[in-house]
C-alpha cells in the first residue's frame, strides 16, 4: 500500500478541486468592486482595526497548551 505524505495528500487533493470546479463550469467568485471614494489610507486604517478586532476575539478563547502540536523549526 502506497503512503502519502502530508504534502502529497495536500497537493493531490488540490488539483483534484481544481479539475472538479472546471469539470463542473464553474468559475472563481469575481473580486471585489473597488470603491473609487475609499482612499488607501481609509482602507489600511479599517484594515489593521479588524486584524485589531481579530485579535481580540481570538485572545478571548481560552486554549491550554496541550492542544498546542509540538512543532519543530528548521533553517
Amino acid at each position: 500500500m502506497n503512503r502519502f505524505t502530508r504534502r502529497e495528500l495536500a497537493v493531490t487533493l488540490s488539483a483534484s478541486a481544481v479539475l472538479l470546479g472546471s469539470l463542473e463550469g464553474q468559475t472563481p467568485a469575481p473580486a471585489p468592486p473597488v470603491n473609487p471614494q475609499v482612499s488607501p489610507d481609509d482602507e489600511l486604517k479599517a484594515a489593521r482595526a479588524q486584524l485589531r478586532d481579530n485579535a481580540d476575539q481570538l485572545d478571548k478563547v481560552p486554549l491550554s497548551m496541550a492542544a498546542e502540536p509540538a512543532t519543530t523549526f528548521r533553517p
